[in-house]
C-alpha cells in the first residue's frame, strides 16, 4: 500500500513539472536583435515609404505560428493587415506559445506586389499580406 501511495504521488510530481511553463521576457531566437532603432509594426510600410525593402526591427504582437519549423509566423500590422514573417535559418524552431506575446524581430521588411496585366502565373496576393518579413533574430518581450 505504502508502494502505491509513493507511486502516485511521484507520477503527481512528475506530470506537475513537465506542464509548459511561460516565454520568459528576453528569449531569443536566432540572432539577438538590436534594439537601438525600433519601428512598431503598425507603421512599418509608412517607414519604408517608397523602397521596397528595408533592414529594421520590428516590434508587434504574433498573430499566429503557421509553421514551427523554419519559423513561419503572422505579425499585427494594425488596420486588418499582417506582417508574414519567417527565419532566414530554416534550422530555427518557434513554439506555438508565441501566439499572443509581443516579440523584436529584425531582419529584411519587404513589399510584395500583385500580379498585373497578363502574368503568366496569375498569382494574386492578398491585400492583407502586403508585407514579408526574412526574420534574423527574435526576442520575446512580453
Amino acid at each position: 500500500m505504502r508502494y502505491l501511495i509513493l507511486l502516485i504521488v511521484t507520477c503527481c510530481a512528475l506530470a506537475a513539472s513537465a506542464q509548459k511553463k511561460p516565454m520568459p521576457h528576453g528569449m531569443v531566437y536566432g540572432n539577438k536583435p538590436d534594439t537601438s532603432n525600433i519601428v512598431p509594426a503598425n507603421r512599418v510600410e509608412a517607414f519604408m515609404d517608397k523602397k521596397v525593402r528595408i533592414s529594421s526591427t520590428v516590434r508587434g504582437k504574433v498573430i499566429r505560428v503557421t509553421k514551427p519549423k523554419g519559423g513561419w509566423f503572422e505579425v499585427d500590422a494594425g488596420n486588418g493587415k499582417i506582417i508574414a514573417a519567417h527565419f532566414r535559418d530554416y534550422n530555427v524552431t518557434t513554439p506555438v506559445e508565441l501566439k499572443g506575446k509581443i516579440v523584436l524581430i529584425e531582419g529584411v521588411a519587404q513589399k510584395q506586389f500583385e500580379a498585373s496585366g497578363k502574368a503568366k502565373t496569375g498569382i494574386k496576393i492578398d491585400p492583407k499580406r502586403r508585407l514579408t518579413f526574412e526574420v534574423k533574430g527574435l526576442m520575446v518581450e512580453k
